[in-house]
């Protein structure tokens, strides 16, 4: 994985990141997927079972998620979004909890899928709150669309690897920027 996000946030990239758009893979797409997924990541009773609204719940939840992290890379703030995450937050009955170390999280009160995607919504929202969220974002190549925690000096990274899709952009705008110069004609660009 391209540039890992700190702590607990890493949960919420990997959340972002459950498809590969560029191979069209996807780890949560059918309920048994979903389950072992929130199983392995210890979200939810190892006896529970999903069915497809459940999954559909989730799609919609990471999709959300993985708009608001194009946001953090210029992309706009799409109001559904943002209705898809108020919704999901308050069926998770999100609440602060107090811990002995004076600090508070987000924690979901419901159980099952709510509740577990409901962890997923905690860490971002404290993310936020915090800051760090800025620094979580998705490559700008909109057919990769992985999400990478930004290490960049400036926090200006636009890429997941500089090497790879960054690649593929600078050599897309080239090419977009030759053709537009023959376009015109040799004699067009001698004066």
């Amino acid at each position: 994985m391209a540039n890992p996000a700190p702590g607990q946030l890493k949960l919420v990239q990997d959340f972002v990141n459950s498809t590969d758009l560029m191979d069209g893979t996807d780890e949560i797409a059918q309920p048994s997927a979903l389950a072992e997924w929130l199983r392995q990541r210890g979200l939810i009773d190892p006896a529970a079972e999903l069915a497809g609204p459940d999954v559909e719940h989730a799609l919609a939840i990471r999709e959300a998620l993985r708009r608001l992290l194009q946001a953090n890379n210029g992309a706009p703030v799409y109001p559904v979004d943002l209705a898809t995450l108020n919704r999901a937050a308050a069926e998770s009955a999100l609440r602060p909890r107090f811990l002995p170390d004076r600090s508070v999280r987000l924690e979901p009160e419901a159980a099952g899928v709510a509740g577990a995607l409901g962890r997923v919504l905690g860490i971002a929202t404290s993310a936020m709150a915090d800051g760090s969220w800025a620094q979580l974002k998705v490559c700008a190549d909109r057919a990769c669309a992985w999400a990478f925690w930004d290490k960049s000096k400036n926090h200006s990274g636009h890429w997941c690897r500089m090497g790879s899709c960054g690649n593929r952009a600078k050599a897309r705008r080239y090419r977009e920027r030759r053709r537009s110069g023959d376009e015109l004609g040799e004699g067009a660009l001698d004066g």
